[in-house]
């Protein structure tokens, strides 16, 4: 019996250690993969998953430990010998080339023909024979740059199959997918798997690991520390691996008594960077003590809609009111340029810390108090007061569990799930009337998740008014009152939360309105 099972390891890592200066990234883990399983790789954020797995693929030298392909050790030196040797990785962010065709940007490097042509033609058949055997629906003659995101990565699935891959790893492969993209994502995974390929994908998605996986692999502090079989195991005991402790996934939902309408936005208009319609005719209200989600497939206006709610960008028709004061064209003048509207009692979460919500190379402490430096009791007589900031500084590291613990240790050094708490200790402590959260646990691992969400709810359970705009249709549902699905630029529908269902939400999302919730037998 043990003979059949070392017979059926395909890859084997052994004490894989893999350091970037003082940092461990990878402690001398193993990793076995079964041949035709499919095996999810967990763990919170910086846990060493990803770097793994570019070791596997090449992308990086284990500092000690070896690789082992059918029980035979390999040298991995690049991603070109792993090509050669079957293993193929489809990164979190797509490697296309935009204005090329799906064909194109598949057979790019290995295209059919001779040195003097390229035979289009045989790359276009030859890409339409392996979607049509896969079951992968892509035109090979089709521009990427008019696919879907699900479509880009089926892209990026043919370009492995081109290539002969027989090991498929995948790096949060679901991270900006629809539900029905998932599904189709998984039906794949499973068409593959019965054709003998092997899957390995890191996720931090636990209910998709339990759905698609047949083993997990949990890794903490960059040791591997469990290998599972989904069928004798549940997210409570994965999470408990990740995290060292129990984990809360549905936030208790307390009764929260809603008052009068804080926030009111009539038929508003907006452009996008590129100047076309971002925004279109978008009405919607907010009272105290509610949670409205915004729930959409990426690009379809939440960008927009934070930032002309926040005065980032200029709303081109319709209204603002914000406790009955019309604030549409309200300038916060110069705030608006560190990416906040508190003047107007608005705090903004933005979807992207580093680029709206941060200046990395300053102090946790000053990033603590941007955008109200020039206040009492950050600044008397125009002069900052380090005292007073280090104090307000500590009190909110213990707060809102920050990690490290040091108020002078700057923001670039943090996790991205740390850094995200700096973030909303900052916009959370203004205590504002309004809050627009975008994307608050992007990048997040499950206990930072489990955390940011008590936040969330504890501002509501205070009255405050919140808009929360998140591409995870489980935070959506966990924590709206109400659920507003936007759809290319428009608002298509708004369900209360104890009426809306994924299915619905999805397909909405999608754009298909027409629904038939299912007949109860």
């Amino acid at each position: 019996m043990g003979s059949d099972k070392q017979q059926s390891i395909l890859v084997e890592l052994k004490n894989i250690t893999k350091r970037f200066g003082a940092l461990t990234a990878n402690d001398r883990v193993n990793l076995s993969i079964e041949k035709g399983e499919i095996h999810a790789l967990v763990g919170e954020n910086g846990a060493g998953k990803t770097t793994l797995m570019n070791v596997l693929y090449g992308l990086y030298q284990p500092d000690f430990g070896k690789i082992y392909l059918n029980g035979t050790e390999v040298r991995i030196t690049n991603p070109k010998t792993a090509i050669s040797l079957g293993i193929g990785m489809v990164h979190q962010h797509f490697m296309l080339i935009p204005p090329l065709t799906v064909a194109e940007n598949i057979v790019l490097g290995e295209e059919p023909g001779n040195f003097l042509a390229f035979n289009r033609s045989k790359a276009i058949s030859e890409v339409q024979k392996i979607s049509e055997k896969h079951g992968l629906n892509v035109d090979p003659t089709a521009l990427v740059s008019t696919l879907s995101v699900g479509s880009e990565q089926r892209v990026e699935i043919l370009k492995l199959l081109y290539r002969s891959a027989s090991i498929l790893i995948f790096d949060e492969p679901t991270a900006v997918l629809t539900p029905q993209e998932t599904k189709d994502l998984f039906r794949i995974f499973n068409s593959l798997k019965k054709e003998g390929k092997t899957i390995v994908f890191i996720s931090h998605k636990l209910k998709e690991v339990m759905e698609i996986s047949d083993r997990i692999t949990v890794m903490r502090q960059g040791k591997a520390v469990g290998v599972l079989q989904k069928e004798k195991t549940n997210e409570a005991e994965i999470a408990r691996l990740m995290v060292g402790r129990d984990v809360l996934f549905v936030p208790d939902q307390e009764v929260v008594p809603k008052g009068d309408i804080v926030l009111e936005v009539q038929n508003l208009q907006a452009v996008n960077d590129r100047g076309l319609p971002a925004l279109q005719e978008v009405s919607f209200s907010v009272k105290s003590g509610e949670i409205l989600g915004i729930a959409g497939v990426a690009g379809n206006g939440q960008t927009e809609l934070a930032e002309v709610l926040t005065g980032l960008r200029s709303a081109q028709n319709g209204r603002i009111f914000l406790k009955g004061q019309d604030v549409t064209h309200d300038s916060p003048g110069e705030k608006i340029k560190l990416g906040i509207a508190h003047v107007l009692g608005i705090a903004h979460v933005p979807e992207d810390r580093h680029k709206r919500g941060l200046i990395l190379d300053f102090p946790v402490s000053y990033n603590l108090i941007l955008g109200s430096q020039g206040k009492d009791p950050f600044s008397r007589n125009l002069l900052l007061d380090s005292q007073a900031i280090q104090k307000f500084a500590k009190e909110k590291i213990a707060e809102f569990d920050i990690r490290p613990g040091d108020e002078n240790l700057p923001a670039r050094y943090l996790s991205g799930g740390n850094q995200q708490k700096v973030v909303i200790a900052r916009e959370f402590s203004r205590d504002p009337s309004f809050l627009v959260i975008s994307q608050p646990t992007r990048g997040v691992d499950v206990g930072g998740i489990e955390f940011i969400h008590h936040q969330i709810l504890s501002m509501k359970k205070r009255g405050k008014a919140i808009l929360l705009i998140s591409l995870e249709l489980d935070e959506i549902l966990n924590l709206s009152d109400r659920i507003a699905v936007l759809y290319n630029g428009k608002i298509v529908k708004i369900l209360n939360r104890t009426a809306a269902t994924e299915e619905e939400l999805g397909l909405l999302m999608a754009g298909i309105l027409e629904y038939s919730s299912p007949k109860k037998s």
